[in-house]
């Protein structure tokens, strides 16, 4: 297992973070192309939106274990946190503004409404506005203005940011369905290993 991790840390030192953002961007293209094509269904809004948020909701997530990989694993992935979070911004934006043009043209009166009324649209909102914060910070100049202990205490809003997107998704469909669900335990665990018992404990 060590020599694993330690290739895999060897082989991902080579890569460059900015590989990420142009795969980040290979699902926008192909949804995209999908929807011109009308390959998503009999409800494409609906389904692109939902689309986008999960891919969002899969890079919070994927940033939110690179620390716990690190501590449990040896698995340093540290470098790419940065692009993960930014796609993963990019993603919720996406699948905001889908909500609003496509879905909601733009009708306020009954974007205010759902607001109200939808509590997961409200706890959506919530985790966004948690993520600019993060997006507009996400600077080398802006670790430097804030300094490093700061800028650490300001991108724990990530925690919230990654738990209201997963609670908008389990509370987002309708009954009680399995792949929410385990968005939601894999978040509540990735928390935990957060713990100062749980965050010492090293597994290889």
């Amino acid at each position: 297992m060590t020599s694993l991790v330690q290739s895999l840390n060897s082989a991902t030192r080579k890569i460059p973070a900015w590989i990420l953002y142009v795969l980040g961007m290979v699902p926008v293209a192909a949804l995209t192309l999908q929807l011109f094509n009308g390959q998503l269904g009999i409800d494409p809004v609906k389904t692109l939106e939902h689309e986008l948020g999960e891919i969002a909701l899969q890079l919070l997530i994927a940033g939110l274990a690179i620390t716990p990989l690190r501590n449990a694993f040896g698995l340093n992935l540290i470098k790419f946190r940065r692009a993960i979070g930014l796609l993963a911004f990019a993603y919720v934006v996406m699948h905001l503004g889908v909500w609003l043009f496509l879905d909601m043209q733009l009708l306020m009166q009954q974007i205010l409404k759902d607001l109200v009324k939808r509590w997961y649209i409200t706890i959506g909102m919530f985790g966004l506005l948690l993520m600019i914060p993060l997006a507009l910070t996400s600077n080398n100049l802006s670790l430097r203005k804030l300094g490093a202990a700061n800028w650490r205490k300001l991108h724990k809003l990530t925690y919230g940011a990654v738990l209201a997107g997963a609670i908008h998704y389990v509370i987002l469909v309708k009954g009680w369905q399995l792949e929410p669900l385990i968005y939601l335990a894999i978040v509540v665990l990735l928390l935990a290993m957060r713990i100062p018992p749980l965050k010492r404990v090293r597994l290889v």
